[in-house]
C-alpha cells in the first residue's frame, strides 16, 4: 500500500493550530481507510510505512512537521492554556488600558486631524480587545492563575513623568509627543505578542497576539509617516 499524505494549508490567526491538527488527523485516518481495498486483511509490505503522514503547520516562523495520525491527534489535544498565555492576557489588559488613557487625551489637546483619527482607531480596536481578554481569563479561571509581573517593567509602557508631560502638552507639541510615546507603546505590545506566540499554547491567545502584531505594525508605520 502506497503511503498517502494529508496536507493542510495554514494561515496564522485565521486557521487555529488545534483545528488544523485535528483536521489533519482525521484526513490521515480517512486516507488510511481509503487504502484498505475491499476490507480484507491486507498488510503493508515489509519496509513500508504502516500509516499515512500528516503535514502539520508549525507555529509562526517555524517549519511544518510530518506526524503520524496518532501524533497529530495528541498534538491537537495539547492546545490548552499555559502560564505564558495567562501572563500575556493579564499584562496586555494593563498595556491596552494605558493606551486608552493616552488616546483619551487626544480630542482636547491634539491639533492634527490624522492624529485624532489614529487615536480613534486605536481606541476602537483596543477597548474591545480588553473585553475579549477579560472574558477569556474568566472562562479559563484566570482569577486563580494570576501571574506575578511588574506593570512598570512591561515593554513600551510610558512612565508617570511622560504621561504628566503629555497631559501638559497642547497642539503640535502634543501631537509629536503622543506619536513618540505611542510608537514605543506599540513596539512593546509587539514584543509581548511575539513572546506569546513563541511560548504560549492557547489558540485564542495566539489569534489575539497575531492580530496585535499585524495591526500595530501597520499603525507604527503610519505614525512614523506622520512625524516626517
Amino acid at each position: 500500500m502506497a503511503q498517502e499524505v494529508a496536507v493542510l494549508n495554514h494561515r496564522p490567526s485565521t486557521r487555529p493550530r488545534a483545528t488544523a491538527l485535528a483536521a489533519a488527523a482525521v484526513a490521515a485516518v480517512l486516507a488510511l481507510g481509503g487504502c484498505d481495498g475491499d476490507g480484507g486483511d491486507t498488510k503493508p509490505a515489509a519496509g513500508k510505512d504502516a500509516g499515512p503522514g500528516v503535514v502539520a503547520p508549525g507555529r509562526p516562523g517555524e517549519p511544518a512537521r510530518t506526524l503520524t495520525a496518532e501524533e497529530a491527534a495528541k498534538e491537537a489535544s495539547r492546545d490548552t492554556a499555559n502560564s505564558a498565555d495567562f501572563r500575556y492576557a493579564q499584562m496586555m489588559i494593563e498595556h491596552h488600558a494605558q493606551a486608552l488613557v493616552m488616546t483619551g487625551l487626544v480630542p482636547d489637546r491634539a491639533s492634527s486631524t490624522p492624529v485624532k483619527r489614529l487615536a480613534e482607531r486605536i481606541s476602537a480596536a483596543q477597548e474591545p480587545e480588553i473585553g475579549a481578554m477579560e472574558g477569556w481569563l474568566k472562562r479559563n479561571g484566570g482569577e486563580d492563575r494570576k501571574q506575578p509581573h511588574d506593570h512598570g517593567g512591561m515593554p513600551g509602557m510610558a512612565t508617570e513623568a511622560q504621561l504628566k508631560e503629555l497631559r501638559a502638552a497642547k497642539g503640535k507639541a502634543f501631537d509629536q509627543l503622543f506619536l513618540e510615546l505611542m510608537i514605543t507603546h506599540h513596539q512593546g505590545a509587539i514584543t509581548m505578542a511575539t513572546e506569546a506566540l513563541s511560548e504560549g499554547n492557547d489558540v485564542f491567545v495566539e489569534e489575539m497576539a497575531s492580530d496585535v502584531v499585524a495591526q500595530q505594525t501597520v499603525e507604527i508605520n503610519r505614525m512614523r509617516a506622520m512625524m516626517t
